[in-house]
């Protein structure tokens, strides 16, 4: 018996050696361009972040009636809003909860939709049936209906805003799982497995999740870019993120009186949304083409 492991481990590592060097010469080409892009705005992104734990310059909260409205200057490098509040600041802090928001959410939804695609994709019959028609109710909603509907009951604030969204974002990750478990769990690699007598946990964390991975990491990417559409888009609606604490959805609501006096107020959170967006796009793309076997 010992032998019998040792060659499965011997053959364990050469398929790694040889997934190894099927993506080295990928990571150089197709996937760079998207991945250093997408990374270059996101560590941007993340840094303005960080701007809002250091607390440099003024509070995102502290009113300046006497500076409402000022361009662009010296003292505030982004300008100031209706209030008379920074706009460097709060965009550092929109950035703050849009990170935690979309991050938790993506969490949250990819944990629990794997367990649960994967459960109903190894074990088949009764169990698939009954958790996909779950499923399969969820997405009957729209995702921005069922997270408006969510946070309507759960009540505003950053984690029941996430775990809103998460709430509607969990399908998509249980049904990608389930269809990359179903593919897997008949491979060959997989009889090989279940002929040496390996135990059903085993084969699923040994050689099926990690062969199932790929697709989810990449949904991960997309997942996390819309949660922050759906939070900005939630807090524009007065049901996310509360006054004072800032929001790019909220701060775009708030600047819409103003935009032809102060245009910058609207287009600051915009671009702040745009570049956090397409970064995540352009990491997601460079992702998947980075872990699909087929390219070249």
């Amino acid at each position: 018996m010992a032998v019998i492991w040792r060659e499965k481990e011997i053959a364990a590592r050469s398929r790694a050696k040889e997934l190894a060097a099927l993506f080295k010469p990928r990571c150089r080409t197709s996937m760079t361009v998207s991945v250093c892009l997408g990374t270059s705005l996101l560590l941007i992104v993340c840094a303005l972040a960080l701007i809002s734990y250091v607390k440099i310059g003024p509070s995102p909260n502290v009113m300046d009636v006497r500076a409402r409205l000022m361009v662009p200057s010296r003292g505030h490098i982004l300008g100031t809003d209706h209030f008379g509040r920074d706009l460097l600041a709060r965009t550092a802090y929109g950035a703050r909860i849009a990170l935690q928001v979309g991050i938790t959410s993506t969490l949250l939804a990819a944990c629990l939709g794997v367990v649960l695609g994967g459960w109903a994709g190894y074990k088949g019959g009764l169990w698939d049936e009954g958790i996909m028609r779950a499923v399969d109710g969820l997405m009957a909603f729209p995702g921005i209906l069922f997270a408006i509907m969510l946070v309507t009951v759960l009540g505003p604030g950053v984690f029941n805003t996430a775990l809103a969204i998460g709430a509607a974002n969990l399908p998509v990750f249980a049904r990608i799982t389930r269809g990359a478990f179903l593919t897997n769990r008949t491979a060959l690699y997989v009889e090989a497995a279940r002929a040496l007598g390996a135990k059903p946990s085993h084969i699923v964390w040994r050689h099926i999740m990690p062969n199932s991975l790929g697709p989810v990491i990449v949904q991960a990417t997309v997942t996390c870019a819309t949660a922050i559409l759906t939070e900005a888009s939630l807090s524009y609606l007065g049901l996310g993120i509360q006054p004072p604490h800032a929001s790019w959805g909220r701060m775009l609501k708030e600047a819409q009186p103003f935009m032809g006096r102060a245009p910058w107020l609207v287009l600051v959170p915009g671009l702040a949304v745009f570049i956090t967006v397409i970064g995540l796009n352009l990491l997601g793309d460079g992702l998947r083409d980075w872990l699909d076997p087929n390219n070249s």
